[in-house]
């Protein structure tokens, strides 16, 4: 099916597009002022306020001050103390800072972020029970010895669904992993295989799983990009999750055990999410962050940084804040449409009505460099010519956002609504059509 510019039925629709982004932008700049709680005056606040503050306020004295990019450039990251970097924007989708973010690396127990999420599917579909009780194996008390990173739950001993995921997420527990392993799949080879198909099934070409725990295995790698991709599907697909990911402590088998994630002790607005160590690796961690967006009452901005190769536990949790904060700094997050809202009416042959809406189920936003939102400018290409039936999600069009004369983001447009097959004598007229244009 080839995809052609637009037919006047849709023009007015793109005009009223490129129309909202500049009064979105020109709102956005108007904002700013309101924006002491990450401004530098947020630094400035009394003690007293400071002891009182929400999570959001006590994030803008971590959060360096507003500041603007010069018209046409595109914000530099600042410098990152370690091996491969890469940060994420979950709302718009877009990569906003990347080094070395393509290079195999070992993922360490950021593997977990994979066993973590087929454990949760699982729960999701009935699978496994939370309170359905897994006989903790010898094989996995073993793991747990020899990487250090364990809940301590005895071999042949029998914990809960429920306790052995906390153990995974919060200890980081490598007998966790292996336990959960074998009560899901059978095997650890087993479910190693899953995750490897989950790998294959969101297209990520160097993610190869040899184990559940992610020690030190000859070809068990990943890369900065892909380990946020997976992050990426956690936090969408099993949000409900990230309580656990934000425990800071927790106490199993009688033994109380700290979050390896300093941020979640310093950065009240980061929830999670993992993190990593091997000899060969270095320090690794992948972290997650919500803050409010521009507009006060607007919805709340998440980013995903991922930091490998880090020289210490400190150095991880150091570069990952000051990523984060650079994300936060040197962006504005713009909405252009809301969740189901129509961006343009695409003509439709051979059904029951003329035309179908087209958008997205979730909102269309767009991070663009401070100050910039103004310049962006929207077109649309649509698959031509489109027939019934059509059903809601079918990808029909893309929306091309520009910034200046910069392509910025490609985003895909879906069908909001069915459009049943007119009758034969619609059917006919239109073909009748079709053959004489």
């Amino acid at each position: 099916m080839s995809v052609h510019a637009p037919r006047r039925p849709c023009a007015a629709p793109e005009r009223r597009v490129r129309g909202r982004a500049l009064t979105l932008g020109l709102a956005l700049a108007l904002s700013q002022g309101l924006l002491a709680p990450w401004s530098a005056m947020a630094a400035q606040a009394a003690p007293a306020a400071a002891a009182k503050a929400s999570p959001a306020q006590a994030a803008a004295r971590v959060a360096p001050g507003l500041f603007s990019v010069p018209e046409g450039a595109t914000p530099q990251p600042p410098e990152i103390a370690a091996r491969a970097f890469v940060l994420q924007d979950l709302g718009s989708g877009q990569t906003l800072a990347a080094r070395n973010a393509d290079v195999a690396i070992e993922p360490a127990s950021m593997t977990k972020l994979m066993t973590a999420y087929l454990v949760l599917q699982a729960l999701r579909d009935g699978q496994l029970k939370a309170e359905q009780l897994i006989k903790v194996s010898d094989r996995a008390w073993q793991t747990g010895l020899a990487g250090g990173s364990r809940s301590f739950f005895a071999a042949g001993s029998q914990a809960s669904v429920e306790d052995l995921l906390k153990g995974l997420v919060v200890h980081n527990a490598n007998d966790a992993a292996v336990a959960l392993a074998e009560g899901l799949a059978g095997s650890v080879e087993a479910f190693v295989a899953r995750m490897n198909r989950q790998a294959q099934a969101w297209v990520l070409p160097t993610t190869q799983f040899v184990n559940p725990e992610g020690l030190a295995a000859r070809g068990h790698h990943s890369t900065a990009r892909e380990l946020s991709v997976i992050a990426t599907h956690l936090v969408n697909d099993f949000p409900q999750a990230l309580p656990l990911y934000a425990t800071k402590e927790l106490t199993l088998n009688g033994v109380k055990q700290h979050s390896r994630n300093l941020l979640l002790f310093r950065d009240p607005t980061v929830d999670g999410l993992q993190t990593g160590y091997t000899e060969a690796a270095n320090y690794g961690l992948v972290a997650t962050s919500h803050r409010p967006g521009a507009v006060p009452s607007g919805p709340e901005r998440r980013l995903i940084s991922v930091v490998l190769g880090a020289a210490s536990p400190e150095t991880r949790a150091n570069e990952s804040q000051k990523l984060l904060n650079w994300g936060y700094s040197a962006f504005d997050w713009v909405t252009l449409f809301a969740a189901n809202q129509p961006v343009a009416a695409a003509p439709v042959w051979k059904g029951s009505q003329a035309s179908v809406n087209v958008g997205r189920v979730r909102p269309i936003s767009v991070a663009v460099p401070k100050g910039q939102a103004s310049r962006l400018q929207t077109s649309l290409t649509r698959n031509a010519p489109l027939f019934a039936p059509l059903v809601p999600g079918q990808t029909v069009a893309i929306l091309h956002v520009m910034l200046g004369t910069q392509p910025w983001q490609s985003l895909p447009l879906q069908t909001l609504e069915a459009v049943p097959s007119a009758g034969w004598l619609g059917r006919t007229w239109d073909a009748i059509r079709l053959g004489i244009q």
